[in-house]
């Protein structure tokens, strides 16, 4: 068994709630697949969208929509012309 010991240079770091909740802004993003009837309820001011759709939807680190579609990759081409990093949620 391999034992690690701490870096003793890294310091314990405390966000604001502030600042957590502007981690990532700009860089990172997520791409999850969704019910256009999730949408709706969600984002009210979506406007209109057919209920039942499955879509892939590209979200920003906060959780605000960056963009929607009904394919996969053209959500991943999306996130790479915004230099955004992509992580998949499940």
């Amino acid at each position: 068994m391999t034992r690690t010991q701490e870096n003793p240079a890294r310091e314990n770091v405390t966000m604001t709630s502030g600042e957590f909740a502007h981690l990532g802004q700009g860089s990172v993003a997520y791409l999850r697949k969704v019910s256009s009837d999730d949408l709706l309820g969600r984002f009210p001011g979506l406007g209109e969208i057919t209920p039942g759709l499955e879509l892939w939807a590209l979200f920003s680190a906060n959780g605000q929509p960056i963009l929607l579609s009904d394919a996969r990759d053209r959500a991943l081409a999306g996130a790479m012309e915004n230099d955004l990093v992509t992580v998949a949620i499940h």
